[in-house]
C-alpha cells in the first residue's frame, strides 16, 4: 500500500525478501511501512507474484523479493533481494511507471522506450 505522502506498507507471506522488511522472512499479518524508503517519496508500487517495485519521485526504480528469471532486473544477480534495492540500468533515464507481473517487470521511460 501507499500512502499520501509516499511512505509504502507490506503484509502477508513474507518469503524471499518479497515484503522489503529487512531479513525478516516471516509472514507479516499487519500492514508495515517498508522503512528503505524513509526519507524518499514513492509515487508507485507494484506487487508481482514473488517480488515488488517502486517509483521514487525522482524516477528511480526499486525492486525486492524473489531473484529468480531476472525479474528484479540487478544485472546477473538471481539472488532473492530482502530489502528494496536500486535498479541500476536505468541510470540517466526518468522512469515513469513500473509494473510488477508474475515473473517478470516492466518499466515505461518518459521518452517513451
Amino acid at each position: 500500500a501507499l500512502t499520501a505522502d509516499g511512505a509504502v506498507f507490506a503484509w502477508g507471506k513474507g518469503e524471499q525478501g518479497c515484503l522489503g522488511h529487512r531479513e525478516d522472512l516471516l509472514d507479516q499479518l499487519l500492514p508495515k511501512k517498508v522503512e528503505a524508503f524513509a526519507g524518499q517519496r514513492v509515487i508507485v508500487v507494484s506487487a508481482g507474484q514473488q517480488h515488488s517495485l517502486a517509483l521514487t519521485a525522482d524516477g528511480a526504480v526499486f525492486a525486492w523479493g524473489k531473484g529468480e528469471q531476472g525479474c528484479l532486473g540487478h544485472r546477473e544477480d538471481l539472488l532473492d533481494q530482502l530489502l528494496p534495492k536500486k535498479v541500476e540500468a536505468f541510470a540517466g533515464q526518468r522512469v515513469i511507471v513500473v509494473s510488477a507481473g508474475q515473473q517478470h517487470s516492466l518499466a515505461l521511460t518518459a521518452d517513451g522506450a
